[in-house]
């Protein structure tokens, strides 16, 4: 072996060392699995309400932006439902004023009643004493005619024996024919006043049916002052049942407002927008279709938002942190790398997540190892021309130091 070569091969042998040793801490500073995909938001657009289709504006894999009409369903019948709503809002909403107007209306109402009927019920009490003292003072004058009754009746009966005690006399010209004539004079005036004392009596005893017919009226007058003024004194209730009414008016208004914005939420969902930016896929609709709410209609999947959903074996966690750096190689992309760092890492393996999750609790256990799913985000900038779609296989790589 020659000098020279004898002074280089220590140097080589170091060289070699340091190589292997910055291989080691390269390579078992990483944590690598190509169980991984890229994943992003796939929002399935449904049909709120059911029609039939008009127009569709997008096509398969177009981009469309938020905001952009997607598809147009039939609206008249839509249409029709908002005025009707907007019809019964209308008559709504002037019952209620109707009714808003009878609360004061009926307050005011209902008070001056109590007081009209409190004045007639004391006014009828008024006319009930009055008809009762009348009543009285016919009776006293009755009393009284039927007193001159018996007494002119007495004086006619005296007056008619004095002619009768006379009468013989005259025959015999025992006494004067003055004396006669004036003794018949004086029983025909006695016979005139029982006369007028006679219907003196039968003159008080119609006013005495008189003044006992008003007491009967006036009674029956007090008795409807009293019902009235009871009715009045209802006033609270009736402002009670005024108020509920307008209340219930009320209701009815935002009932119909209800019924009006509902409608007027429907006449909107006949026109599908888009509710992100996205491309389009999977579109299941055609012109003339007619669909039924909640029916699926297409695909929009958002590509400026992408992660990598990597399934690290649970052997690889152990210096997996939230924050690490990483670098996804994109098999669709010829390998080509792009930036990451770890977002979140699942509280569970995905066999939890299984539709048949595995069941060790037999007696035939095999140990398998369990894969973690991992979250890894892509730094901002990393994908401008959104060349990651949803679903392509990539090898992710996390640095852990």
């Amino acid at each position: 072996m020659s000098a020279a070569l004898r002074k280089w091969l220590p140097i080589a042998g170091a060289a070699l060392v340091l190589l292997v040793a910055a291989a080691y801490w390269f390579y078992s500073g990483r944590e690598s699995t190509d169980d991984a995909q890229v994943d992003g938001h796939i929002t399935q657009v449904a049909a709120r309400v059911g029609g039939t289709i008009r127009a569709i504006h997008v096509k398969d894999n177009q981009a469309v932006k938020k905001g952009d009409v997607l598809v147009e369903i039939a609206p008249e019948d839509y249409q029709i439902a908002v005025d009707r709503a907007a019809a019964e809002l209308a008559d709504a909403e002037a019952t209620a004023q109707v009714a808003a107007v009878d609360v004061p209306m009926m307050a005011t109402t209902t008070a001056s009643d109590v007081r009209t009927a409190g004045g007639g019920v004391e006014q009828a009490r008024a006319a009930v004493t009055m008809a009762e003292q009348e009543l009285e003072a016919s009776r006293a004058r009755l009393s009284a005619a039927e007193a001159r009754q018996r007494e002119k009746q007495a004086d006619a009966a005296k007056a008619q024996r004095d002619v009768e005690r006379l009468t013989p006399l005259i025959a015999k010209d025992e006494i004067s024919q003055q004396q006669y004539d004036a003794a018949v004079a004086a029983g025909a005036a006695a016979r005139a006043a029982a006369d007028a004392a006679e219907a003196d009596v039968v003159a008080a005893r119609r006013g005495v049916e008189v003044a006992a017919g008003r007491i009967t009226q006036a009674r029956a007058g007090a008795t409807q002052a009293q019902a009235a003024l009871s009715s009045a004194q209802t006033a609270p209730q009736q402002v009670a049942a005024t108020r509920a009414r307008a209340a219930s008016a009320e209701a009815r208004v935002r009932q119909a407002r209800a019924a009006l914005a509902q409608a007027t939420l429907n006449l909107g969902y006949a026109t599908v927008k888009a509710a992100a930016d996205g491309v389009v896929s999977k579109k299941a609709v055609e012109v003339g279709q007619v669909i039924q709410p909640g029916q699926a209609l297409l695909a929009l999947v958002q590509l400026d938002d992408v992660w990598v959903a990597a399934n690290y074996k649970e052997t690889q966690l152990g210096d997996i942190r939230v924050g690490q750096r990483a670098s996804v190689s994109v098999d669709a992309l010829g390998g080509r790398t792009f930036a990451a760092h770890v977002d979140s890492i699942a509280p569970a393996t995905g066999a939890k997540f299984s539709l048949l999750p595995a069941e060790n609790a037999t007696g035939n256990f095999v140990k398998v190892v369990q894969r973690v799913p991992v979250k890894l985000v892509f730094e901002p900038g990393a994908d401008p021309e959104h060349q990651l779609r949803p679903g392509l296989s990539v090898t992710a790589t996390v640095l852990t130091r």
